[in-house]
C-alpha cells in the first residue's frame, strides 16, 4: 500500500501540506510587510503574532477534522460489536474508505457474516437434535454432576413426573414427592455408580408394574465427569412376552407329557399283568380312559383357540334368551356344586333378557369355563353367584354378566396374564380337582371379543374373584 493511502499517511501528508502552506503564506506576508514597513519593528512583531494565531487555528481545525474522520468509524464499530453481543447478528458497519479503518470495517462485516452463519448452523443442529429427541420412543434424561436434571425429552419428562409422584419406601422421598429437577429414586444408585466408576452401565429396573431397560453413560468435559445421560426404554411388553413364553413352554410340556406318561405306564402295567384282580385292571383302565379324555379336551381346546385367533371361528348368530341360558347352565352345574358343598345362585331381573345377535353355544361355553374355574378354586361352604344386569347408556343398552366366587382369589401380579394361553396362577400345576389346561380363559376372551364385548376381572387373594362380561345388543 502506498503511504498516502493509510490513515497515518493521510494525516502526516495533510499536516505537512498545511505547515508548508502556512509557512509560505507567512513568508509572502512577511516579505511584503517588510518592504512596506521595514523600519517599524513593532509591526513586524504583530505580524508574527497574527501569523501564529492563524496557523494554530488552521492546524487545530484540520486536526479536529481528521480526528473526527478516524474516530467516527471506530465508534460505529464499537456500537456494532455491542449489538452483536446482544444477539443482533445482522448488524453491519458501512465501509467508506480503503485504508486501515475501511479494512477493519470490511473484516468486521465478514466476521459478523461468518458468526451469523455459524449461529444459524448451531441452531439448525440444535433443532435437529431436539426433533430427534422429541421423536424418540425412548426416554432421554441428562443429569449434572450433582444429579440434578439438566435436560429431558417429552418421554423423559413424563417419566420424571410419574416417578416423582411415587412415595418410595425406605428413602427420604417417602415423606413427600420429588420435585421436577430431582434425581428419580430408581436411578439414584445407578447414577452414583456410573459417576464413581466412570463407565457405562446397562441394567433393568422394575418400577411398580413396569419394567425399564436403562443405559447410563457418563458425560465428560475436559476429562472431568460433568454428569451422566440416561436412556430408558419401556420393555414391559417384551418382559411380559418372555414370561408368557417361558410359562407356555413349562405348562404345555407338563400338560402333554404327564398324560402320555400315565397312558404309557398304565398300559405297560396291563401288558405285564401287574394287576392281579379284575378290580385292579378296571382301575388301571379307568385311569387310562380319564387321561385320554383329558388329552382330548386339551386337543379340542387348542384347536378351538387356534381357529379363534386365526379368525376362522364359526359363529351362529341368532336371538338368544340369556336368562334361559343362565338357568340351563346353573342346572348343569347344580349337581357338582352340591356334591362339593358350594351353593350356586342365579340373580336376574324378573323379565327375561335377550341379545339381538349372539351365538348361544359359544356363550354357554363362556359361562361353563368360568363356572368350572370357580368351582375348582372355591372351598366347601363358600358360594358362587351368577348375575344378569341390563346396562343403560347414551349409545345403546348392554348386558352385564357377573360370575362371582368366594374362592382363593388371584394374586395381583397374575391378573394381567390370566387370559393368556396356558397361563396358570396356580404355579404348582396340581392335577386333580384344581388342575386345568390353562386355555379356558383364553377361549372366554376370544369368544367375548367375537361378540364385540369386553371381559374384566377383579380379585382379592383369600376373598374370591369376580368376572365381568359386557355384551352389546340387548333387547
Amino acid at each position: 500500500m502506498w503511504p498516502w493511502k493509510s490513515v497515518v499517511g493521510k494525516l502526516w501528508g495533510t499536516i505537512t501540506l498545511l505547515v508548508i502552506f502556512v509557512l509560505g503564506m507567512l513568508a509572502l506576508f512577511l516579505l511584503d510587510y517588510i518592504d512596506q514597513n521595514f523600519a517599524n519593528s513593532k509591526a513586524v512583531k504583530h505580524l508574527f503574532v497574527y501569523t501564529c494565531i492563524i496557523g494554530f487555528s488552521l492546524t487545530t481545525i484540520f486536526a479536529f477534522f481528521l480526528s473526527t474522520k478516524i474516530s467516527q468509524p471506530l465508534v460505529q464499530l464499537k456500537n456494532a460489536a455491542a449489538q452483536i453481543t446482544r444477539g443482533d447478528y445482522k448488524t453491519r458497519v458501512p465501509v467508506r474508505s480503503t485504508d486501515e479503518i475501511g479494512q477493519l470495517a470490511s473484516t468486521f462485516n465478514f466476521m459478523a457474516i461468518e458468526l451469523d452463519e455459524t449461529i444459524k448452523d448451531l441452531n439448525h443442529e440444535k433443532e435437529h437434535l431436539s426433533s430427534i429427541l422429541r421423536s424418540m420412543g425412548d426416554a432421554v434424561i441428562t443429569f449434572d454432576a450433582d444429579g440434578s436434571v439438566i435436560l429431558a425429552n417429552p418421554q423423559g419428562e413424563r417419566i420424571l413426573q410419574e416417578w416423582g409422584q411415587i412415595l418410595w419406601e425406605g428413602t427420604e422421598s417417602e415423606q413427600q414427592p420429588l420435585s421436577a429437577g430431582d434425581l428419580p429414586e430408581p436411578l439414584r444408585k445407578l447414577f452414583y455408580t456410573v459417576v464413581e466408576k466412570q463407565s457405562e452401565l446397562t441394567t433393568k429396573l422394575h418400577v411398580q408394574q413396569e419394567v425399564w431397560s436403562v443405559v447410563l453413560a457418563p458425560l465428560y468435559s475436559n476429562d472431568m465427569i460433568r454428569g451422566a445421560v440416561a436412556v430408558l426404554r419401556d420393555v414391559t411388553e417384551e418382559h411380559r412376552s418372555d414370561k408368557l413364553r417361558k410359562d407356555f413352554v413349562a405348562n404345555v410340556s407338563h400338560e402333554l407329557r404327564t398324560p402320555i406318561s400315565m397312558l404309557q405306564g398304565y398300559s405297560e402295567a396291563l401288558l405285564d399283568d401287574i394287576a392281579a384282580t379284575p378290580e385292579e385292571r378296571k382301575e388301571l383302565v379307568q385311569v387310562i380312559y380319564d387321561e385320554s379324555l383329558r388329552m382330548g379336551r386339551l386337543v379340542k381346546d387348542l384347536l378351538d383357540l387356534a381357529r379363534m385367533e386365526a379368525g376362522h371361528m364359526e359363529m351362529n348368530w341368532n336371538k338368544v334368551n340369556v336368562s334361559e341360558l343362565a338357568r340351563r347352565v346353573q342346572r348343569k352345574f347344580q349337581v357338582v356344586s352340591k356334591d362339593r358343598g358350594i351353593p350356586l345362585y342365579l340373580q336376574q331381573t324378573s323379565n327375561d333378557l335377550y341379545l339381538e345377535a349372539a351365538d348361544e353355544d359359544r356363550l354357554e361355553q363362556v359361562m361353563t369355563n368360568l363356572l368350572d374355574n370357580g368351582i375348582r378354586h372355591t372351598s366347601p361352604g363358600s358360594s358362587i353367584t351368577i348375575r344378569l344386569k341390563p346396562i343403560e347408556s347414551s349409545a345403546d343398552r348392554k348386558l352385564l354378566i357377573e360370575i362371582e366366587d368366594e374362592g382363593r382369589g388371584i394374586p395381583a401380579e397374575d391378573l394381567p396374564f390370566i387370559f393368556e394361553r396356558f397361563y396358570k396362577a396356580d404355579k404348582a400345576r396340581t392335577r386333580g380337582n384344581s388342575g386345568g389346561t390353562g386355555l379356558g380363559l383364553s377361549i372366554v376372551k376370544n369368544i367375548v371379543d367375537a361378540h364385540r364385548g369386553t371381559v374384566k376381572v377383579q380379585s382379592t387373594v383369600g376373598h374370591g374373584t369376580t368376572f365381568f362380561i359386557t355384551l352389546p345388543g340387548i333387547l
